[in-house]
């Protein structure tokens, strides 16, 4: 069985640690715990639910909180309002692919509840191959399989688990990135665009992505520069470098071409259910029936800039305001992480920092052996990938959604965690990843270690290491938050 196979059986067995356990919770919390009464998107049904429609809205219903609710609209109805346009339509779109699945049942079911089926079983499926990608791709960064494997683990655990399992995005776009991040190590250039490309269309933040081709390319370049043509190089490198900022710059030009095409141009309005006419009117939600919003008469027309403004008040500094502090402790874990995670390597490898990880490779012939593990020299580009976006989303976003944006972007917030473990926790020395053996000469007849070393920490918290216990403290806590807050529109977005 290879190991990627083995991880795989692993997490199914694991099931307490992945999000998709948290469903009879959710469930739970849901029927228990009234729903807040939030000013979020709440749109009508437009036709009664039966029996069955109502047995999957108790048991998924707490799947559809706050942004969920635009994606199952948007793959019900389409883009009807214009602050729809700020969720991109590659989760809707293999949300109707998954309700096709589910064809044989519609004369029992609504194609809400297929949607509510569909998000529940895909995120379940997204879930599982993006932390197979996570290990993967850990084993060809990391070059030390146990450290990809505790991230993979810890994955599994993350903090950004309710995001993962309910109707967001984040599953679909972690996976993608992850895979594609795997194909560049691999040299599979072109198929690791392709993915870029695609995860571009499922969240605007994959356009972040193109750095990571750019800065393999420029690689190229400067190995290459022992060539006799250094002139041929330097341009083939200005035109891949067009091409991936082209390439990943696609998805997301042409959704603003269409918003464009929906409310700007005369006679391309669909048809819009009376019901949901009368939402926009008693919402102020703008339709495209409507007056032509101003950002159409922009010398660039972007629709998704002004909505985020508009709707959202996103932008530099905006959210820096007395009455969101708490918003702020509920990123302060995460960017902590990151911010701690920088220094070290930073401190680490102040020369490779300031050469931007290009230093050419034959001069490394001279140093000492690479470090492994989260301190290697491939790390530098994930590492930056993830302060960038700690920065951004630190200082132009709302804060509080910082912990699913960055656990479902980078691999940097499981790769340190899994550092610091097998750094500082004496315990691991001793936890195998291979059954039957005892844990240490002390431990009582009979007891064996578990397969899954983090569960064997959870087993020992009490003789486990300061820095183990913050760490697994933080997953488990935002992990039960998450599944107790959420579904019932409390402060958990």
């Amino acid at each position: 069985m290879s190991h990627s196979t083995w991880l795989v059986s692993l997490l199914v067995k694991m099931m307490c640690a992945c999000p998709e356990r948290g469903y009879p919770l959710r469930a739970l919390f849901n029927a228990i715990i009234p729903d807040h009464h939030a000013e979020a998107f709440s749109p009508p049904r437009l036709a009664p639910l039966g029996f069955v429609d109502q047995l999957v809205e108790g048991l998924l219903g707490g799947l559809s909180r706050w942004d969920a609710e635009h994606f199952l609209f948007i793959a019900e109805h389409g883009y009807l309002y214009e602050h729809n346009f700020a969720f991109f339509p590659g989760f809707p779109l293999a949300l109707l692919v998954g309700t096709e699945l589910l064809r044989p049942l519609r004369g029992l079911l609504s194609l809400r509840s297929c949607l509510l089926i569909s998000a529940a079983s895909l995120n379940f499926l997204f879930f599982m191959l993006a932390a197979v990608a996570l290990h993967d791709l850990g084993c060809l960064v990391l070059h030390c399989p146990r450290q990809a494997f505790y991230a993979a683990l810890l994955f599994c655990l993350s903090p950004a688990n309710v995001f993962l399992a309910a109707g967001y995005s984040e599953a679909l776009f972690a996976l993608l990135t992850f895979s594609a991040m795997g194909q560049l190590e691999r040299g599979r250039v072109w198929t690791s665009g392709l993915l870029f490309a695609i995860a571009t269309g499922v969240r605007s933040n994959g356009l972040v992505n193109v750095g990571f081709l750019m800065h393999s390319q420029c690689q190229g370049f400067f190995s290459s520069l022992t060539m006799l043509n250094p002139l041929r190089q330097l341009l083939k490198l200005m035109a891949s470098l067009f091409l991936s900022v082209f390439t990943l710059g696609l998805p997301f030009a042409l959704f603003q071409y269409y918003a464009y095409t929906q409310f700007c141009l005369p006679g391309s309005a669909r048809p819009i259910p009376e019901p949901l006419i009368q939402l926009a009117v008693d919402k102020d939600y703008r339709i495209a029936e409507g007056n032509e919003p101003p950002w159409c008469f922009w010398d660039v027309p972007l629709m998704y800039s002004y909505i985020q403004d508009v709707y959202w008040n996103v932008g530099f500094l905006k959210y820096y305001e007395l009455r969101q502090v708490p918003n702020f402790l509920l990123a302060t874990p995460v960017a902590i992480l990151v911010a701690w995670a920088t220094w070290t390597y930073v401190t680490t490898h102040p020369w490779l920092c300031l050469t931007l990880g290009l230093q050419r490779r034959k001069n490394n012939k001279t140093l000492k052996k690479p470090d492994l593990g989260f301190l290697g020299p491939q790390v530098f580009v994930y590492l930056v990938h993830a302060a960038v976006l700690l920065l951004f989303g630190g200082l132009c976003m709302h804060v509080q959604v910082l912990t699913r944006f960055l656990g479902s972007s980078t691999p940097i917030v499981y790769w340190f965690p899994a550092h610091l473990l097998q750094d500082q926790e004496p315990l691991l020395r001793s936890l195998k990843t291979v059954p039957s053996k005892p844990l240490t000469e002390d431990s009582p007849p009979g007891q064996k270690v578990p397969r899954n070393p983090i569960m064997g920490l959870l087993y020992h918290w009490k003789i486990c290491s300061p820095v183990t216990r913050y760490i697994l403290g933080y997953f488990l806590t935002y992990w039960l938050l998450g599944l107790l807050l959420h579904c019932n529109f409390l402060p958990w977005t």
